[in-house]
């Protein structure tokens, strides 16, 4: 593994700096999934929420999400990016025997750095927003697994998790 890049010759955090980077075409998917009761999610299916489209609001989350990373994460480049696609999948059970809803966030850029930090946050986001909206109901949802699962493009080439790897 590399040296850490956020870090200068004296041990001080700094922006890395990507202006000698050639602009490529860079993609980053992300996925994470939102654990909750099978009452709670019969109530997201059936479009029952008291707050209203739970995954339609938790999916435009997700894209602001990704368009604040920078905001948010304090190191991370401000990216001009050009596609922000959010998906869903609900499961009454996972392999951990848990019923919920798997979220994947793919977010593309054509620049000098990756899009895996506004991915990881779409993600974030995106479940988060689940959780607020429907925590009147299953106080008890929690967050797993959230990681990065493809990137593409840039000088280290492509990173693809291992079907199956947990």
């Amino acid at each position: 593994m590399s040296a850490l890049t956020h870090f200068d010759t004296q041990g001080q955090a700094h922006m890395v700096d990507v202006a000698a980077k050639p602009a490529t075409h860079r993609i980053a998917v992300a996925g994470g999934r939102i654990e909750m009761l099978p009452a709670t999610l019969a109530l997201i299916e059936a479009g029952n929420a008291k707050k209203g489209d739970v995954l339609g609001i938790a999916r435009i989350a997700g894209i602001q999400g990704a368009k604040k990373t920078s905001d948010l994460i304090p190191l991370c480049h401000p990216l001009a990016l050009t596609r922000i696609a959010i998906d869903f999948v609900a499961a009454s059970a996972y392999q951990t025997g848990a019923c919920g809803i798997y979220c994947t966030a793919t977010v593309e850029t054509v620049g000098p750095t990756g899009v895996e930090m506004e991915a990881l946050t779409a993600v974030q986001v995106a479940l988060l927003t689940i959780y607020d909206m429907c925590k009147a109901a299953d106080r008890a949802m929690s967050i797993h697994g959230v990681r990065v699962l493809e990137k593409h493009g840039g000088k280290s080439g492509s990173f693809v998790v291992a079907p199956g790897v947990n």
